[in-house]
């Protein structure tokens, strides 16, 4: 009688980790659908100082003038031509308002307004953010 009591007691005193388990993977499901990837631009630019920087969010897509004058998109070179339909693919992949555009510092000052016409080609609700080191 005894051990029919204590199997008992055993038994009550089991605890079912399914709930929590699928608790679990629902929250992990969570965060990875509602994360939001950042591409960068593939290169590093030696970017002017700003003393009224602003720190942007909501940022997709960064665009990056390097001192030569080469233009990347994504960590792929792209000619100026071709900025306006490589943000177009871009937008279609992850819609965004703002695009942020880093020029070296000794970058020419013709190719920065090239790529920000380009940029207003794309569509008129865009902004344009120029980064600046902080």
């Amino acid at each position: 009688m005894a051990r029919k009591q204590r199997f008992r007691e055993e038994e009550e005193a089991a605890v079912d980790m399914t709930p929590m388990l699928d608790i679990v993977f629902i929250m992990l499901i969570f965060f990875i659908v509602t994360t939001s990837f950042v591409k960068e631009a593939g290169i590093e630019v030696n970017k002017p100082k700003a003393a009224q920087a602003t720190k942007q969010k909501n940022a997709n897509i960064f665009i990056a003038i390097r001192d030569n004058g080469e233009i990347w998109i994504d960590k792929q070179q792209v000619d100026v031509e071709r900025v306006s339909a490589k943000i177009e693919s871009l937008l279609a992949e992850q819609p965004t308002e703002v695009v942020i555009l880093q020029a070296d510092k000794e970058a020419k000052h013709g190719v920065v307004v090239k790529v920000m016409d380009q940029i207003k080609a794309t569509g008129d609700n865009l902004r344009i953010s120029i980064a600046g080191d902080q």
